[in-house]
């Protein structure tokens, strides 16, 4: 009698990302989830920023989001890094440059020159978040922050300001044992853009947070 065929095992559903009550956009999500699959957050927690919505979202090692919140940007639009911008003086970095970059980085709590904590996104060229700042009243970066909606929040050198509830109990605590990986999105739709996340990115020597 001929042996009955094992059932066939139905393959495991690829991994997503758990946003909760969030509403991402496809970028975000798609971002997300892909570092889920492939591993590339390398077991640590990660976060995503997307640069459209002008929102941080955070995410434990097993990408389940522990909080999400709005974030200040560059001004200028782009996803590049200008060489050498790390070690500028904030005033004398064209308008054009101050932006927030797309790409992959490895991020670790430290200090800036100030002793204030931040999260070095990449140290090289002075990128990191930290809570928002207010010693240029006429900017209103807190106000820009309570808006609903993203159209102002465009202020930056090109760091990312948070909440500071949101740096405090969520940053600082996530990723103050091993660090993590932020997936900064690109806001360009062209080839220039896409190459970001690809190629490595211009470093200069880190001077202070923008």
């Amino acid at each position: 009698m001929k042996e009955p065929e094992p059932p066939v095992k139905e393959p495991e559903p690829p991994l997503r990302a758990d946003f909760k009550d969030e509403n991402p956009g496809d970028q975000a999500r798609n971002a997300a989830d892909t570092a889920l699959q492939t591993r590339d957050h390398g077991g640590k927690p990660f976060a995503i920023v997307d640069k459209i919505a002008a929102k941080v979202y955070v995410f434990d090692v097993e990408g389940r989001l522990v909080a999400a919140a709005p974030a200040l940007l560059g001004i200028a639009i782009g996803d590049h890094i200008a060489p050498g911008v790390g070690n500028m003086d904030l005033a004398k970095i064209p308008l054009r440059d101050r932006t927030t970059p797309a790409g992959r980085f490895e991020a670790a709590l430290g200090k800036n020159y100030h002793g204030k904590q931040i999260l070095w996104v990449d140290y090289d060229s002075a990128l990191s978040m930290h809570p928002v700042i207010n010693t240029v009243p006429s900017e209103r970066r807190p106000h820009r922050l309570a808006t609903p909606t993203p159209l102002d929040n465009r202020i930056s050198f090109g760091c990312i300001n948070l909440p500071i509830p949101f740096f405090k109990d969520v940053i600082a605590q996530v990723f103050k044992d091993s660090g993590g990986v932020v997936y900064i999105l690109p806001e360009l739709l062209s080839g220039e853009a896409r190459a970001v996340l690809k190629s490595p990115v211009p470093k200069g020597r880190s001077t202070a947070g923008r």
